[in-house]
C-alpha cells in the first residue's frame, strides 16, 4: 500500500520512510528535483522508497499520475510551498485530508490575522496595502511599530519592519521591486521574544507537543539564527498555552494535523505570527523526535490515511533537549565550503553539520533564511544547555564564501 508525499521539507525524509514502513506503507516521494533530498537519500537504503522525478507544479499531471499509482491510500504535502496542491490533489482523489478552505485560510496570512481578530484572540487586524505608496497603507488603523509583509511569504522573505515613515517609504520602495507571493499588508509589530508551538491536532483537539525558542538577528531584519527545543515553561503556564493554541486553530478551522504555530510572548499575553499547516521546518522534526523520544512522523503517516495519530495519547519517553544553529557566511557570493568541521568531534553536545547548500550554489540573501548553508545541531540536559553547545560548536564553523564573478569575466 502506498502513501505519496508531494515533496518534502530539507531534512526529515529518513523518519517519514521509516514511520511508513514501520505501519506497512511503502513511500514515494513525488519531486521536482531529486538532488534536493540527497543528504537525506543518501543516508536511506536504495530501495527504501520510490522516488518519481515529475513536475509537482503539475496539478493535472500529479492527479493522472497518482491516478496511475497502485494501491494508493494516502497524500502528504508537509511544504509551504505545495500545501494548496497538496490539498486540491487529496480532494480530487477522495484521500483523507483537510478541507481545502482552511489551507487557503491558514495560506494568507492577512485573513488569518483578521479571522482571529474578530474571535478576540489578537489585538490586532491586518490592514492590506492598496498601493506602493506611504499613503496606500493606512498605518493609523496598524500603528506603530508596524510589519509590512507578503501574505504568502514564507522564509522571512519580505518582510519588513515600520518603526516610521521613512521607514515604510523605504520599504515600498523595496516591496514594489519583489515578487510577491500573494499580497501586501500591514499589521501591528508585537514585542517579546518568538517562539514556535509545535502540535498535532486531531477531531478538534490539540495536544501541545513542545515549543520552540527562536531567537532572531537583530532588527529590522528578521533572520532566524537559534532555535532550541522543548523550552522549559512551567506547567500551569504550558497548560494554558496549550488552551489557547487549540483556541487558535479552531478559530481557523484547524481540525487534524501537525502545526507550527509562531508566536511572541508579550506583556500583555501571547500573539500569533503565522499558522504553518505542517511539521516545522529545518531541523524542528528531527528535534522533536530526538527530545520526545518517538518517530513524531508516524503521525504524519497516520494522518494522511485518516486514522487518528497515536501521538496524540501517547506516554512520550523523552531524550535529550536539541539545539541548532542556522549557519550564514559573512558575506554575499559563490558557496566553497565549511571550515571548522573537523574541532566538532573534541567539543559537548555530540554536534554536527547538516548541509543544505552544495559547492557552487549561489548565495545571494543574507537577511533572511535564504541566506544559511547549514545547521549546527546539538543536545543537552536542556534547552538552555544545548543552545550554549550549539553556539559553542557554530563559533567554530564558518561558512566560506567567493566573490560572484563579474560580469565579463572570462570563463576558465
Amino acid at each position: 500500500m502506498t502513501v505519496a508525499c508531494l515533496e518534502s521539507l530539507t531534512f526529515g525524509l529518513g523518519h517519514l520512510v521509516r514511520a511508513a514502513e514501520v505501519l506497512g506503507e511503502r513511500l514515494t516521494l513525488l519531486t521536482r528535483d531529486r538532488a534536493y533530498y540527497s543528504y537525506e537519500l543518501q543516508r536511506l537504503p536504495a530501495d527504501a522508497l520510490d522516488v518519481v522525478v515529475t513536475d509537482t507544479f503539475d496539478v493535472e499531471g500529479l492527479t493522472d499520475l497518482l491516478h496511475r499509482t497502485p494501491r494508493l491510500r494516502g497524500l502528504i504535502s508537509s511544504t509551504d510551498t505545495w500545501t494548496l496542491a497538496g490539498a486540491e490533489l487529496a480532494d480530487r482523489l477522495g484521500l483523507p485530508g483537510l478541507d481545502p478552505a482552511v489551507l487557503r485560510l491558514t495560506r494568507d496570512k492577512a485573513a488569518v490575522r483578521n479571522r482571529l481578530h474578530d474571535a478576540g484572540l489578537t489585538r490586532g487586524r491586518a490592514v492590506e496595502a492598496t498601493g506602493t505608496e506611504s499613503g496606500n497603507v493606512p498605518l493609523k488603523e496598524v500603528g506603530l511599530p508596524a510589519v509590512l509583509k507578503d501574505t504568502a511569504g514564507t522564509g522571512s522573505q519580505n518582510v519588513w519592519l515600520v518603526r516610521d515613515e521613512p521607514e515604510l517609504e523605504a520599504a515600498l520602495a523595496e516591496a514594489a521591486g519583489r515578487q510577491l507571493k500573494g499580497r501586501l499588508f500591514a499589521e501591528p509589530y508585537f514585542s517579546g521574544p518568538l517562539y514556535s508551538a509545535e502540535t498535532l491536532t486531531w477531531a478538534g483537539r490539540t495536544r501541545l507537543l513542545g515549543v520552540s525558542s527562536r531567537l532572531m538577528s537583530p532588527e529590522p531584519y528578521f533572520r532566524e539564527e537559534i532555535t532550541a527545543f522543548p523550552v522549559a515553561f512551567p506547567e500551569a503556564r504550558r497548560a494554558v498555552l496549550e488552551r489557547w493554541l487549540g483556541e487558535v486553530l479552531a478559530a481557523v478551522g484547524y481540525t487534524d494535523r501537525f502545526a507550527h504555530v509562531e508566536f511572541v510572548l508579550t506583556a500583555g499575553g501571547p500573539e500569533v505570527v503565522e499558522i504553518n499547516p505542517r511539521i516545522g521546518g529545518a531541523l524542528v522534526g528531527e528535534g522533536m523526535c530526538r527530545a520526545l523520544g518517538v518517530n513524531v512522523y508516524a503521525a504524519m503517516i497516520e494522518a494522511a490515511l485518516g486514522r487518528r495519530p497515536r501521538l496524540m495519547d501517547a506516554d512520550l519517553p523523552g531524550g535529550p533537549a536539541v539545539a541548532f544553529v542556522l549557519g550564514y557566511p559573512a558575506a554575499p557570493g559563490v558557496f566553497t565550503g565549511v571550515a571548522g568541521l573537523d574541532r566538532l568531534a573534541d567539543m559537548p553536545g555530540s554536534p554536527a553539520w547538516y548541509p543544505v547548500r552544495s559547492v557552487g550554489d549561489p548565495v545571494e540573501h543574507l537577511t533572511d533564511s535564504r541566506g544559511y548553508a547549514g545547521i549546527v545541531y546539538a543536545e543537552a540536559e536542556s534547552a538552555e544547555l544545548a543552545t550554549h553547545h550549539a553556539v559553542a560548536a557554530a563559533n567554530a564553523v564558518r561558512v566560506l564564501t567567493e566573490p560572484f564573478p563579474r560580469t565579463g569575466d572570462a570563463g576558465g
